[in-house]
């Protein structure tokens, strides 16, 4: 995974600051058991935050990583949201949730883009 390191994205929704919330990080199945960079942040207002994180994984679920990991206990996790997407595209799919539009598109892994849904 580490070549793909640029690529691979935690996308979740908190109401905690985000350093609290990714203390402890290598601890946690959700974080894969390791360390994680905070690479971006974004502030939204107006909205369900479990609307958002629903819709943000529903328009990047084909780039979703297909993975399990055991937690400390050796209990298999699947993690479910992390994501094969560059950032720039994030940043984008962010800018099209405040005017919007998001939900007229999804993510084409093949184009590393977001495409109009049909």
């Amino acid at each position: 995974m580490s070549a793909n390191r640029d690529m691979v994205h935690k996308i979740g929704v908190t109401n905690l600051d985000v350093e609290q919330r990714i203390a402890g990080a290598r601890l946690q199945p959700t974080y894969l058991m390791a360390d994680v960079e905070v690479v971006a942040t974004y502030r939204l207002f107006n909205i369900s935050r479990t609307r958002l994180e629903n819709l943000i994984h529903r328009v990047f679920e084909p780039a979703r990583l297909d993975i399990q990991i055991p937690d400390r206990f050796g209990r298999p996790v699947v993690p479910r949201e992390w994501f094969l997407i560059p950032l720039f595209v994030v940043d984008e799919a962010v800018e099209k949730i405040k005017d919007g539009t998001i939900t007229d598109y999804v993510y084409d892994p093949r184009t590393a883009s977001l495409k109009r849904s049909t």
